[in-house]
């Protein structure tokens, strides 16, 4: 008798196994791979998932088993090397292989939809358009606007270039196609063309960057991983530029990965002013079509790079030869929910298994990084200065103890800030901190306006009139009177950007103010637009938020300003020293770009800590080289590993009596050195309305904690408790809380 043929299938649900289904009558076994995108049945409805294997054996009886609905694909749309990295990705962290596999593919694509490659529409000036004065348009604010981003751009515009640029462009590119200033055209994007690949003549490097692109280049076509350390303002995009360059004449693709959307639009600029090749864009900003097509492009080779954040990093690509990571130190590569990957490590994988380089990038490298550089795992690239003639900016510590201070501004900043803007140069100041205020208290009787959901304060949102948490995103209005006493008065505590925003505005009346934080840069487009304004020269003080800290080049900003460095001083994290050195020196590279040399003030009450001081006087080295002794002794990561276990419900009983029931589990398997710390409350014990608890795992030895947690997790699978509770696995998690 034949036995039938078993499709083991993985489907996206939080489900640690494959599923069994009867293969259809008649399949052709030479015709279908692992990776086809099936349709199957599941509980009372369908669902899209991937074949994986195919068997003639099952733990179920053949009669228990439903037959697939359909085969959606003709063949597999992810290579096989391509799958064999989400296979292992769904290992190394410990999640569900469906779930793993379905953040590859784009939303239609995961709902099961057909694969159609769609043309966009491209815009560019007509002749008449190039010749027609930019001023005819000044009756007309938004067509003026768009013609100004026509005539500023060097080549053509599509759709997905103007939706990036802003959300609302078509009305007036459609009246510009009615003057005739515009034109359109639906064009089939063709793979780029090898022997036309630059635009625009490399620039002239410096010995140090013509070494790093030099040791790049000699090992284009095997595995290396580089670790390009460049200060603020050294030059480290030009290094990318002409190593992509090496890789397209070899016909190859490569894939560039930002932290942040915010960074996209410019870097993208740059490369299309450099190559006259398609250029794809991956990032959340994007509608799901743009992203189907980008992804489509990538994976048949019509486009020669994809500058994306960190989910891009599984696009299916057809001749990969290079993969950049920008800000390599940057945690948003680290993905905080759901599938917890690190999108920094698993590039490092893709490239060993595709026998590429890789290049990771950052003025403030992690201290992982460091580390496998020490162990000879890493080759390191220096770029110890400035390029052209910009010289490194002073440091200087702004002891603010005992002094008058007018919302957040010393009196000597204000001098400072005076000075700058006199000489027509422009002023960054940095708070981490958005909204009005951190905390509404009542001058009465001490009432704080906390989150009924979260254990967190209500912060001030002066603009809006509103109270808002900014961890579960519950809001309410700004309240008049003290609902404790009910005649106190109710008084702003702390300092948020929109707070210090008013402040500048009755200090510095004659200038103009850009706040840039996640709050004013909400509108599509309306971030690229501040940064024209600032571009231009037409704003005088730049306020913002972390945003402000990676990658923008602001040649006029003579001046930064880090109104509270104390603040990231003293946290129950061990990251923590690590973060905020990052920040401070990523901040200051904001200062003196240019031919202007720089000044970089941070105001502090703590002069004398020893973070500072190593920052200001002996570099990001040095202080990484201290926290790496440090580390070492208290054997923490790299010198150890880490897998942190997330609980919470409703119910505050519920975790408790999970944990109870793991512990048992967790002495029968712990039989090497993993060493469990917790359960404990987490950091913020309720959030969202759930009671949080956590439980970190930690060994000397990778391997040993894997099996470790192979383990647990079946055992996880098996607990009553598990199903009253939502539990999650983070390994190599870069915040504990």
């Amino acid at each position: 008798m034949v036995k039938p043929l078993i499709f083991k299938v993985a489907l996206p649900v939080p489900i640690y196994r494959l599923f069994d289904y009867l293969a259809p009558e008649g399949i052709n076994l030479d015709m279908i791979k692992p990776g086809v995108r099936l349709e199957v049945p599941f509980g009372k409805g369908k669902k899209t998932g991937f074949l994986i294997e195919i068997s003639t054996h099952s733990d179920l009886s053949t009669d228990k088993l439903k037959p697939v609905l359909r085969i959606l694909d003709d063949k597999s749309l992810l290579s096989a090397k391509e799958l064999r990295l989400l296979q292992w990705a769904s290992h190394y962290y410990h999640h569900p292989l469906g779930e793993v596999i379905s953040a590859a593919f784009p939303t239609a694509l995961r709902q099961g939809k057909a694969l159609a490659v769609k043309s966009e529409k491209r815009y560019t000036l007509t002749e008449l358009g190039q010749t027609t004065d930019n001023h005819t348009l000044k009756r007309s604010p938004k067509q003026q606007s768009v013609f100004d981003k026509f005539q500023s751009s060097t080549h053509y515009l599509s759709d997905t270039d103007l939706s990036a640029w802003n959300n609302n462009w078509r009305p007036a590119v459609n009246e510009l196609i009615t003057k005739g200033l515009i034109k359109a055209e639906l064009t089939e994007t063709k793979p780029s063309n090898p022997k036309a690949i630059i635009r625009n003549t490399p620039l002239i490097c410096n010995p140090q960057q013509q070494q790093a692109i030099d040791s790049v280049y000699n090992t284009l076509g095997q595995f290396s991983v580089f670790l390009l350390e460049g200060v603020t303002g050294s030059g480290k995009t030009e290094v990318y530029l002409q190593i992509i360059q090496a890789v397209l004449e070899r016909g190859q693709q490569v894939l560039i990965l930002v932290p942040e959307i915010t960074l996209t639009p410019q870097l993208e600029e740059r490369f299309k002013q450099r190559f006259a090749v398609n250029i794809a864009l991956s990032h959340s900003k994007l509608t799901d079509k743009q992203r189907q097509i980008a992804w489509l492009q990538m994976q048949q080779g019509v486009c020669s790079i994809m500058l994306g954040t960190r989910s891009a990093l599984f696009t299916p690509i057809k001749k990969l030869g290079l993969i950049i990571l920008d800000e390599e130190h940057d945690t948003s590569f680290k993905q905080q929910e759901g599938f917890r990957f690190s999108a920094r490590d698993i590039a490092i994988v893709r490239a060993k298994q595709l026998l590429i380089p890789v290049v990771l990038g950052s003025a403030t490298p992690s201290l992982e990084s460091l580390y496998n550089v020490e162990k000879q795992r890493y080759q390191l690239l220096h770029l110890p200065e400035r390029a052209g003639s910009a010289l490194a900016p002073v440091l200087q510590l702004m002891d603010i103890r005992n002094k008058r201070i007018q919302e957040g501004l010393s009196e000597a900043l204000i001098a400072e800030i005076h000075k700058t803007l006199a000489k027509q140069e422009q002023v960054l100041l940095f708070l981490n901190r958005r909204g009005f205020a951190p905390t509404l208290i009542c001058h009465s009787c001490g009432w704080v306006a906390r989150c009924q959901r979260c254990d967190a304060n209500m912060v001030i949102h002066f603009d809006a009139a509103h109270l808002k948490c900014h961890h579960c995103g519950q809001e309410q209005a700004l309240l008049k009177q003290c609902p404790a006493c009910k005649a106190g008065e109710l008084i702003p505590l702390g300092l948020g950007t929109e707070r210090v925003e008013k402040a500048l505005a009755e200090l510095f009346k004659d200038k103009v103010t850009v706040r840039l934080d996640r709050d004013s840069t909400q509108g599509k487009g309306s971030l690229e637009n501040y940064l024209e304004q600032i571009n231009a020269g037409h704003v005088d003080i730049i306020l913002g938020t972390q945003m402000l800290a990676k990658g923008h080049h602001f040649p006029n900003v003579t001046l930064v300003a880090i109104l509270d460095v104390d603040n990231g001083l003293f946290s129950i994290d061990f990251h923590a020293a690590e973060k905020l050195a990052q920040m401070i020196v990523q901040v200051s590279g904001r200062a003196g770009r240019a031919e202007k040399p720089g000044k970089v003030i941070m105001q502090t009450r703590q002069p004398d800590h020893p973070l500072l001081v190593t920052l200001i006087q002996e570099g990001y080295r040095s202080f990484a080289k201290s926290a790496l002794q440090e580390r070492k002794a208290a054997a923490l990561p790299p010198f150890s590993y880490q897998a942190l276990l997330r609980v919470q419900a409703v119910d505050i009983k519920m975790p408790q009596l999970f944990f109870k029931a793991l512990s048992t589990l967790i002495e029968k398997h712990n039989t090497g050195q993993t060493q469990v710390l917790g359960p404990i409350f987490a950091p913020m014990a309720r959030r969202a309305g759930l009671y949080r608890y956590q439980m970190l795992f930690q060994n000397p030895r990778r391997q040993e904690l894997h099996v470790f947690l192979d383990e647990l997790i079946i055992e996880i699978s098996k607990l009553k408790q598990a199903k009253k509770v939502r539990w999650s696995l983070d390994v190599d998690p870069v915040d504990l809380y």
